[in-house]
């Protein structure tokens, strides 16, 4: 059983002609969960289902909650998702209505995570949001495809939060001879823990996370993350709340698929023409989704 679909590889008209660019979106956000955290955590969850373990235990701003309550409920294996107060209530609902048990703990996903690590019983499998090789794996498969289309680009162009995706697209890349391909990775100005690190140049854990898009909201990056950073050619951005929110409504007029704030601050550096794209002509973007924003929140936060 695979629990991901291979998403469709779209050419952006309305990007490609404001950018003088060609600009492709893989559609991760048509995912069975919302986002491409599927790839990875479908991955592992049928890792450790094969092991025998008897109960999934998550710790989850969002998206990563929804993608194993959804493989828990498809593996038929109970599962236990841990938020933090700033999930938002729709995030909440469809992990539960994925018939995961959900507690709410903490003022951020650290203490969520905490939180969920304490309860760990014997044989239950802890599934990571985005620290776990399995995961990375997962997602390689999303370059896989873009690979068995026949498309090469000359940059690939993600979001960033923990950098699960970020080491999983690594590894695609790495996995078909694209590792000299240069990562342009964004961020919120809030949740900038990938962008302060490579500005630093050590692996730094933020004070604290703020802004709208807290699917983002890690204080520090995976350590894979922050290597890949130190090694690879990697560019970081970083938008404001509103810019984000702007991009995602842009992008639902021209694409008619609603994604999240987390995935709109991507697409920001693409809709303001962003002088990190500067030096690029045939650009991947990876539309990561997400399901945890309603239309009506995008419009409330766009004022």
């Amino acid at each position: 059983m695979i629990l991901h679909l291979d998403t469709p590889l779209l050419y952006s008209h309305a990007l490609s002609e404001q950018l003088n660019k060609q600009l492709w979106l893989k559609m991760d956000a048509l995912q069975p969960s919302g986002s491409f955290k599927i790839r990875g955590i479908g991955y592992a969850c049928q890792h450790y289902a094969q092991q025998g373990k008897t109960r999934f235990v998550s710790s989850s701003g969002g998206n990563a909650g929804i993608a194993v309550a959804y493989a828990g409920r498809r593996l038929n294996i109970p599962t236990l998702v841990v938020v933090p107060e700033t999930t938002s209530e729709h995030a909440r609902r469809l992990i539960q209505r994925e018939k995961a048990e959900l507690l709410v703990v903490g003022r951020n996903w650290n203490e969520a995570n905490d939180h969920a690590q304490a309860l760990l019983q014997e044989n239950d499998a802890f599934i990571h949001p985005f620290d776990d090789p399995l995961l990375w794996k997962g997602h390689a498969s999303l370059i896989a495809e873009v690979a068995a289309q026949g498309i090469r680009p000359d940059a690939i162009l993600l979001s960033v939060g923990g950098g699960g995706l970020l080491s999983g697209i690594a590894q695609g890349m790495q996995d078909h001879g694209w590792q000299d391909t240069p990562i342009i990775a964004v961020e919120t100005h809030g949740t900038a823990s990938l962008g302060e690190s490579v500005r630093q140049r050590k692996h730094v854990t933020l004070d604290s996370v703020q802004g709208i898009a807290t699917t983002l909201a890690a204080r520090q990056v995976c350590t894979q993350a922050y290597s890949l950073s130190q090694t690879r050619p990697i560019h970081c951005a970083q938008v404001s709340d509103a810019q984000a929110v702007s991009a995602c409504l842009r992008f639902l007029t021209d694409h008619r698929v609603l994604v999240e704030p987390a995935c709109g601050a991507m697409l920001a550096t693409a809709y303001l023409d962003h002088e990190v794209l500067a030096p690029y002509q045939n650009i991947l973007a990876i539309v990561c989704g997400g399901s945890t924003s309603t239309l009506a929140q995008l419009v409330q936060w766009k004022g």
